[in-house]
């Protein structure tokens, strides 16, 4: 692994070396740093099993640099590098730590400290090069690609898409790709991306098939309505999908579906993952928004929830029907409070939301907000948290 990572670094010098001593180099730079303290209460059900206290205090700071070189026309490498030193007063319950995720082929991560009660990491998040092109786009290397209409979940979004749960994440993980885009017409493109990665548990030498993710996205527009269809080759599995977003008289709506066949590994498993939803500006202070989930990868019975899966980040819900709510108001030109209710509308759990926000500087904003989690023993929400907290984020 080590030597991968040499050899990764040395191809990133001899990029850079090899650039036409004409060609004019510029280095762009920006970053931030976030400052996140938690107090968590934990259901008295959970604290039991693990010997744990119900209540417990949490620190995550989150440094990101973001260096830029543009190199020649059209052509930049960039690098989104992050540090994150978390404390927390006593070990969690479900603790898994992955060098990488289920979208990544090399380990760029480093673990400088991990304690029972104090963790310091630092990883490569992004790492690409692009060249834009009269015809479209080449991008090399781990990138973030976004696909997808929903607000709140993407059934298409292949690519580690976020919990609405994480109230601490901003940017989605980035992915080991090669992806090119070619532009068609106006408001129309094509998409093809082959994602390396290495799953979990898989052994080294394992068969490019294993190893080895295909999607194709074709996106244009059609009486003021962006349309989308999707179709690729997803940890072992064909999945077809689409998506479609535009205005409904003065609403904005939007749909979002994905068919997975059956893995090799996971016989009379196909199943259909869909989202539907709407927003409206009420008020130039009032914006409001819903959305509804179908996961067909879920269960109802809630005996038969996968919850190891959960925490490794693989799937994103337990059950199969979900309803979003939320709303933001903005209260002064500075101070946003925003309002978030999701409902799991199989086993009754849920959890509500609420955060105020200050932009107290052009580059710094401060937050507050809490997570209510609500649900019987074994429910999905049951598990999560609830959760206080404070956020300070500074950008340079």
């Amino acid at each position: 692994m080590r030597q991968n990572r040499i050899l990764g670094l040395g191809i990133i010098l001899f990029a850079v070396m090899a650039v036409p001593a004409i060609a004019q180099v510029n280095f762009e730079f920006s970053g931030y740093i976030v400052e996140l303290p938690m107090y968590q209460r934990l259901p008295s059900e959970i604290t039991s099993l693990g010997d744990l206290k119900e209540e417990m205090g949490v620190n995550l700071t989150r440094l990101r640099l973001r260096p830029t070189l543009r190199l020649w026309d059209g052509a930049s490498l960039s690098l989104e590098h992050e540090a994150d030193l978390l404390y927390s007063s006593q070990r969690t319950l479900f603790s898994s730590t992955f060098d990488m995720t289920n979208r990544q082929a090399v380990d760029l991560r480093w673990h400088l400290a991990d304690e029972e009660h104090l963790s310091l990491q630092h990883y490569v998040d992004r790492l690409y090069f692009r060249q834009n092109l009269s015809w479209g786009s080449i991008i090399a290397g781990r990138q973030r690609i976004q696909w997808g209409t929903g607000r709140v979940w993407n059934p298409t979004d292949l690519f580690n898409p976020i919990n609405p749960a994480s109230f601490d994440k901003i940017e989605k993980d980035g992915a080991d790709a090669v992806s090119v885009k070619a532009y068609l017409g106006s408001f129309t493109d094509v998409q093809a991306v082959v994602n390396f990665r290495k799953a979990r548990g898989q052994a080294d030498g394992a068969s490019p098939e294993d190893s080895t993710n295909f999607g194709v996205r074709f996106r244009t527009n059609y009486f003021e309505f962006d349309l989308s269809a999707m179709a690729g080759w997803f940890d072992r599995r064909v999945i077809i999908g689409g998506d479609f977003a535009g205005n409904l008289f003065e609403a904005g709506v939007r749909g979002e579906a994905a068919i997975v066949t059956e893995g090799e590994d996971q016989p009379n498993s196909d199943y259909l993952r869909m989202i539907l939803g709407a927003d409206y500006q009420f008020t130039p202070e009032f914006y409001a928004l819903i959305e509804y989930l179908y996961n067909g990868e879920g269960n109802t019975d809630t005996r038969l929830y996968e919850l190891s899966r959960l925490y490794q980040g693989d799937i994103l819900n337990l059950n199969t029907k979900y309803v979003y709510l939320g709303g933001t108001y903005l209260v002064h030109p500075l101070v946003t409070a925003t309002a978030g209710l999701m409902q799991n509308l199989g086993d009754g759990s849920g959890y509500f939301s609420l955060i105020g926000a200050w932009s107290s500087s052009d580059n710094s904003t401060v937050s507050a907000g809490f997570l209510l989690p609500y649900g019987d023993t074994g429910d999905e929400y049951f598990f999560y948290p609830t959760s206080l907290y404070l956020k300070g984020e500074f950008y340079f």
